[in-house]
């Protein structure tokens, strides 16, 4: 209560000085910077602040154990560009059309749609993206289709999809539509130095920044320092598992030279950090002969969640999710509240006095008052994810309180890992629920012990609500197809 009571003063402070001299005309100092990081494929039990025996992340642990640790922290899809697009526009990526991760031709983020960073460059702050876009099928053709710079970045440094060749020496960044080449070094310390260079030279230091740091690890394919391999060869039991597992230590590494650099230019106290990932860990061969199962999907109480990325189920959707802000998080806390990254939007735009639209249907809600040391979050609808392409049984997943509802889409479910086109993806407009499975995830996290039979009542009230949503998401949500059909 004393922390919720401060940041209301503090906002009311600021609203008086506004009054009074006009001070929020863009340069309010006293609003908190914005660091959000984005880690790609990073499972919930990676870190070892979420259990992980091997891995040492000490970095992160430190960010968890000073601020908020989420347990039940949610991604906003099970793969790569529809996560993003839940992340920027507070939205289920399903409502801007993408449905899937993005492989080229015309699938992007519309031009059309909120953003976070366009809503807080429009509210005063200085905006700066460094890592990975994959919103676009023609990244950096800004005759074709929007770039990060028309959704809201003052500056962008980024790839289309992944670092390429690999981790090690990346070629392919763009930096403000211009080429960059061959960059030495890894790639989540280039993104954080591409960051701390740009928080120096931006021209109007006066206003706060918002830094959107979306690492490329540890997304195959996977190169990592031989000092951070060597260092966990000798817990190596599968090929493969000391390079992922550096990779990850990696980013921690990087988080670290991040913190020192807000160190350096005394700005640490008042930034708002962020660290997530996009969906959980990935299983399925992507390269011959490299089978990447060195992720771990988390854990509660020693049961392991049930799948993986391009899942709905729990080890493809829940992840980790560490908030940290010392100018108002004086004690670290374990919060086993569920939130998702479309959660961002509203609480960051909150945080910085961002008006957002009143027309702007969002999916989710501020969690300041949990921020402000409260236990508990009210949302006008239960979190809602829909994945054409998932693996397993289920398509939709729908939680409420502690219950989870799974169920399957009509029609015939596609391989796993396929990219998105138009002619096989046409829009949700043509998806209905066909069935669906319930489970208690405080009790069964595993998403075993299926209670329809037990709790039928249950059971049809959640399905009411999945099929409320999908119609509320199916009246606007585009038909790629159909726009292609009609140019």
């Amino acid at each position: 209560m004393k922390m919720k009571m401060k940041m209301r003063m503090k906002m009311l402070s600021l609203v008086v000085a506004a009054f009074l001299g006009g001070v929020l005309s863009g340069a309010a100092t006293e609003r908190p910077n914005i660091i959000v990081m984005l880690c790609d494929d990073l499972g919930h039990g990676d870190l070892s602040c979420y259990g992980h025996e091997i891995i040492k992340t000490p970095n992160l642990d430190g960010l968890a154990s000073g601020g908020l640790r989420f347990t039940d922290c949610y991604a906003a899809s099970t793969v790569c560009s529809p996560s993003r697009a839940g992340l920027f526009t507070g939205r289920n990526p399903n409502r801007a059309g993408i449905y899937d991760w993005i492989g080229g031709g015309p699938v992007h983020l519309r031009r059309e749609e909120t953003t976070l960073p366009a809503l807080l460059q429009k509210a005063g702050y200085a905006t700066m993206l460094s890592g990975k876009w994959h919103l676009n099928g023609r990244f950096n053709q800004p005759d074709l289709q929007p770039t990060p710079g028309d959704h809201g970045f003052d500056y962008w440094f980024a790839t289309s999809n992944n670092a390429g060749p690999n981790h090690h020496n990346p070629q392919n960044f763009v930096r403000n539509g211009k080429k960059v080449g061959k960059i030495e070094g890894y790639s989540s310390s280039i993104v954080v130095q591409e960051a701390l260079g740009w928080i120096d030279g931006r021209k109007e230091k006066k206003k706060p920044f918002a830094v959107f740091l979306t690492f490329h690890e540890p997304h195959q394919p996977i190169a990592s320092p031989p000092d951070l391999i060597k260092q966990y060869k000798p817990f190596e039991t599968i090929p493969g598992q000391a390079d992922y597992w550096a990779n990850v230590a990696q980013v921690d590494r990087a988080v670290g030279e991040l913190l020192k650099g807000l160190e350096d230019r005394k700005v640490r106290d008042n930034t708002l950090l962020v660290f997530t990932s996009d969906n959980g860990p990935e299983e399925w061969m992507r390269y011959p002969g490299v089978w990447n199962s060195h992720g771990t999907p988390g854990a509660v109480d020693g049961v392991p969640f049930r799948g993986w990325k391009l899942d709905v189920f729990e080890g493809g959707i829940r992840v980790c999710g560490i908030v940290n802000w010392p100018a108002e998080i004086k004690q670290g806390r374990v919060v086993s509240v569920p939130i998702c990254a479309t959660d961002l939007l509203p609480t960051l735009c909150e945080v910085a006095e961002a008006k957002v639209p009143a027309n702007l249907h969002l999916d989710g809600t501020s969690i300041m008052p949990l921020i402000c040391g409260g236990d508990s979050l009210t949302r006008s609808a239960p979190l809602f994810w829909f994945y054409y392409n998932a693996r397993g049984y289920a398509n939709f997943a729908l939680r409420d309180g502690d219950y989870m509802l799974l169920a399957r889409r009509t029609g015939p479910q596609y391989r796993a890992g396929t990219p998105y086109t138009p002619d096989r993806f046409p829009g949700i407009g043509e998806t209905t629920v066909r069935s669906a499975e319930l489970y208690n995830l405080r009790t069964d996290p595993m998403e075993v012990v299926n209670l329809a039979k037990k709790e039928p009542d249950r059971l049809k009230a959640m399905q009411v609500q999945l099929e409320e949503q999908l119609k509320d998401i199916q009246k606007t949500a585009p038909s790629w197809r159909k726009d292609n059909e009609e140019k």
